[in-house]
């Protein structure tokens, strides 16, 4: 199937989203579509999704101009739109989330080993090793990925649009799920894969098309550029992607871990962060980072042993609400599903930490909300409408400095980051890097948890690297390279 997408318009009110913009796709193709959040992908593959009507323009399959009223229009016309947020029931097995939409009968009853018969031979023919009465809870992320591209094939489609599809992922998943598009590649799909992940278009696409402001701005082929140019053309400027040259003077110790275990997660863990140091804690799936430092801000109550020291004094913490009030706080690794309140406005979501602090008899001190929270977005350059629209209005650069902003006007003395730059796109993840290194120049201690070495090594101080719940290596100055980070995050040094 080969696709064209010709001079589509789109505005909602005074607000032109899309001007002119042309896409093309060919059958057995990948095919990058790029641009910082805000640019118009999404209302983009919406509109060729059949969710959104264009204002104008026309798209064209195999010569022949269609129209979409719906999502199923664009389904029965071999469109198959895999979203960011997995439309899968966890709680059915693989072959019912294939067939959910178009449940075969046999009289009055589920044909279920009809099902069963037709997932599995899908299966056998993308090569795909799974049973079809799993249930969708017990598979990893990569594995729901593929049942969603499955899924799409099942309903016959020839192009398949792939939104932000390795955001959660780790390496040996994205492995998995690239391994998958190649197969379908090379039977004659073609792909669309948005993505903010430079160094995954470079690896598995074959074009690039780059929108701006609502503008096709650049399109060519993957071989001829590289991620620099690619970034300039997303942005409108040369990227300048700065080297962590920071002093390494740090102050005090502010918090320390000694011999941290619980019965699951992770294994005698000790390690220390000082005023105005950002520490680094990295690996791959199952590493256990998440969960040491959600028993550090007391988010999750497992049982553990070991002690929590903060400025020298050792504390207990059982809940959130005693790790604020030691001056810890914790920015969430999910930002939609962890860390904002979708039905709320961007004010009430970046003040919401510091709310029970400015609460007058039964009412809000609106004033002082609103005077502590653009405090805040002036420090962070928040790029906004009215803090009163709702939080979804904003980009998702922009979502993740209002939830920083929430824990900042905390005044925490300990930072932990979990992923702090997750489906960010790459102008707004070099100015979070700024923050963090701002942040520390003023003292206050930081740990970034993350799985993406290039981020570790671009804004971390040192780094511990785990592997199965145990610390295996630190890296630090000329040590700290992704070569080393892998090696250690993959067991390489631990004899396992």
């Amino acid at each position: 199937m080969n696709l064209f997408m010709h001079k589509i318009n789109k505005s909602f009110g005074a607000n032109n989203v899309l001007t002119d913009v042309d896409f093309k796709l060919n059958g057995g193709e990948i095919c990058a579509l790029l641009g910082e959040n805000g640019a118009g992908k999404s209302t983009l593959m919406n509109i060729l999704g059949g969710v959104l009507p264009a204002d104008s323009g026309s798209i064209e399959i195999d010569g022949k101009e269609v129209h979409f009223d719906s999502p199923v229009d664009s389904l029965d016309a071999g469109i198959g739109f895999i979203h960011q947020e997995l439309n899968l029931v966890n709680d059915l097995t693989i072959y019912e989330n294939m067939f959910i939409t178009h449940l075969p009968q046999k009289g009055l009853f589920l044909d279920k080993a009809e099902m069963i018969r037709k997932t599995e031979d899908l299966f056998k023919r993308m090569d795909v090793q799974m049973d079809p009465k799993t249930m969708v809870r017990d598979l990893d992320a990569s594995y729901k990925q593929i049942v969603e591209i499955c899924r799409a094939l099942l309903q016959d489609a020839s192009v398949i649009i792939m939104d932000e599809p390795t955001t959660s992922l780790t390496e040996p998943e994205i492995e998995r799920v690239f391994a998958m598009m190649r197969t379908l590649k090379d039977r004659g799909v073609g792909i669309i894969f948005i993505s903010h992940k430079l160094n995954e278009v470079m690896e598995i696409c074959d074009r690039f098309t780059v929108l701006r402001d609502g503008n096709m701005v650049a399109e060519g082929m993957v071989s001829e550029t590289n991620p620099h140019k690619l970034a300039a053309h997303m942005v409108g400027h040369e990227v300048t992607v700065e080297a962590n040259t920071r002093s390494g003077d740090y102050g005090e110790e502010v918090l320390r871990l000694e011999n941290l275990s619980d019965d699951h997660y992770f294994h005698d863990i000790s390690m220390s962060v000082h005023a105005g140091e950002v520490l680094g804690v990295t690996g791959l799936l199952g590493d256990g980072r998440s969960e040491l430092f959600q028993t550090v801000f007391g988010a999750i109550n497992t049982k553990h042993s070991g002690k929590i020291y903060l400025n020298g004094s050792e504390i207990i913490v059982k809940n959130t609400h005693q790790a604020l009030e030691h001056g810890i706080a914790y920015l969430p690794r999910n930002r939609k599903e962890n860390a904002i309140l979708k039905d709320m406005t961007i004010l009430d979501n970046g003040s919401l930490v510091y709310l029970p602090k400015i609460v007058k008899g039964l009412f809000i001190d609106g004033k002082r909300q609103e005077e502590l929270f653009q405090k805040e977005v002036d420090e962070l350059r928040i790029k906004m409408g009215s803090k009163f629209d709702l939080i979804t209005s904003l980009s998702g650069g922009n979502q993740q400095k209002v939830v920083l902003a929430k824990w900042l006007m905390s005044d925490p003395k300990v930072l932990i980051l979990d992923n702090p730059t997750q489906g960010v796109d790459v102008g707004a993840k070099e100015e979070i890097y700024q923050i963090i290194h701002r942040l520390a120049d003023q003292g206050v201690a930081i740990i970034v948890l993350s799985s993406e070495a290039q981020e570790i090594i671009r804004v971390c101080d040192r780094s511990w690297v785990m592997f199965h719940g145990q610390q295996v290596g630190l890296v630090e100055g000329d040590d700290m390279t992704e070569h080393n980070i892998m090696f250690l995050a993959t067991g390489g040094n631990s004899g396992k």
